[in-house]
């Protein structure tokens, strides 16, 4: 439950992180295994001029694993992508190939979304 600041005398309050909820941040220091893990595959158009793209987000790991994970993805898919605010993003309508390709290295898939 976040606490509601009335008055406080510390000038500068410090904000728990949203994703982790801990300070300092340790979102970047977690690396959890796959099989602990369940991957949201949801497709995407908000904001992207009308473009479609395939959403991953709901995983726990270091930028390394993510660049790891994304450079897989993109491969698979023969598409490009990035990676913005911990959410792995794939050019296209790719949900089956990506949902396909994390079931191979060990995720959980959820399709998420229309």
């Amino acid at each position: 439950m976040p606490s509601r600041v009335v008055y406080s005398t510390d000038p500068d309050p410090v904000e728990l992180c949203p994703r982790c909820g801990h300070v300092p941040c340790v979102c970047h220091k977690i690396d959890l295994a796959p099989r602990q893990q369940t991957a949201y595959v949801k497709r995407d158009r908000k904001g992207r001029g009308g473009k479609t793209v395939t959403v991953i987000y709901g995983l726990q790991h270091t930028p390394a694993t993510f660049k790891e994970l994304l450079t897989a993805l993109k491969a698979t898919c023969g598409a490009g992508g990035t990676l913005k605010e911990g959410e792995l993003e794939i050019q296209g309508d790719q949900r089956e190939k990506v949902a396909e390709k994390l079931k191979e290295l060990g995720y959980k898939v959820k399709l998420a979304g229309g």
